[in-house]
């Protein structure tokens, strides 16, 4: 893996090393103390080398398909300024395409994860994401909620609900709300994408057209501030496109591996997002980025 090297006390500094205080140093600073070294002490720095970083930006994006600048500095504890770094030397290389806080593998705006793909992450955030999403939410509401692992974990929230109304064209959405006494579920008609369970195509867009609801809840694979919410598949992209035009108002709910990444076709323009519900790990600047434009930001509370 990485360089294990020795150094003394408080000569380690720099991203990424974990910083060591000798007795003289106050324990609450990151600031170097003057005291002398003890020629006995030493610490274990783990150091990444830039093609062991490198190669663990490339198993992540090959993995998830797309990924946020900001998640890949989280993953590997380092800068995001390291991480731009290494995506452009990745790109040149043809291993790679950069996108705006992003990166995806060559040619792969056009990339469409499957629903066991994606019900595998992020799973905590989605759960903390439903939370607050299920606030925006009354009794006697008639809401829609489009397909995806984000909006299931939302329908879990909805069950307790005594007289709600819910359009969809996630059969997983369905299927948690079935039971539900208090919760009348109207199915879009459409052809079934079997790998994310969602009906799409002209029914699903002509039975919407028809509909007016409160809000409708929403989620996609990227979402910038540039271009809003947005998807790889044309005929996901239509549907996704009338459940907002049926609502008076869109919620879209993205975990942080979402947010800075663009995908193929825009579903959501960035002036029609309403709220957005999201983890405390979003990319903080794209977050800025669409309070400017008036969307109601949401993120659970703490650090």
């Amino acid at each position: 893996m990485g360089h294990i090297a020795e150094r003394h006390c408080c000569e380690i500094t720099g991203v990424g090393a974990h910083r060591h205080h000798c007795a003289n140093c106050h324990p609450q600073s990151l600031a170097p103390c003057a005291a002398p070294l003890s020629p006995y002490l030493t610490v274990i720095v783990h150091f990444m080398f830039p093609a062991e970083r490198r190669r663990m930006i490339l198993e992540r994006v090959r993995d998830d398909g797309a990924v946020s600048l900001r998640a890949l500095a989280a993953a590997m504890d380092t800068s995001e300024v390291t991480v731009r770094r290494d995506l452009r030397a990745l790109e040149a290389e043809g291993l790679l395409d950069r996108r705006h806080g992003g990166a995806v593998l060559p040619g792969n705006l056009a990339y469409e994860p499957t629903y066991s793909e994606k019900s595998q992450r992020a799973a905590e955030e989605k759960a903390e994401i439903a939370l607050l999403a299920v606030e925006l939410v009354d009794e006697e509401d008639a809401i829609a909620i489009g397909a995806g692992t984000t909006t299931q974990a939302l329908a879990k929230r909805l069950t307790r609900f005594r007289d709600l109304t819910v359009v969809t064209n996630s059969l997983l959405v369905a299927q948690v709300l079935v039971r539900a006494r208090g919760i009348e579920v109207v199915m879009t008609g459409g052809s079934l994408r079997g790998s994310i369970y969602a009906l799409v195509g002209s029914g699903a867009e002509e039975s919407l057209m028809r509909l007016r609801v409160r809000r409708t809840f929403i989620s996609g694979n990227g979402l910038t501030a540039e271009r809003g919410l947005s998807t790889p598949n044309l005929a996901v992209a239509t549907v996704d496109r009338a459940l907002a035009a049926a609502a008076e108002e869109v919620v879209v709910l993205v975990d942080y591996t979402k947010i800075g990444v663009d995908t193929m076709v825009q579903t959501v323009p960035p002036d029609r997002i309403g709220h957005l519900v999201c983890d405390r790990r979003a990319d903080v600047e794209e977050i800025r980025a669409l309070l400017e434009l008036g969307t109601q930001v949401h993120q659970p509370e703490g650090p």
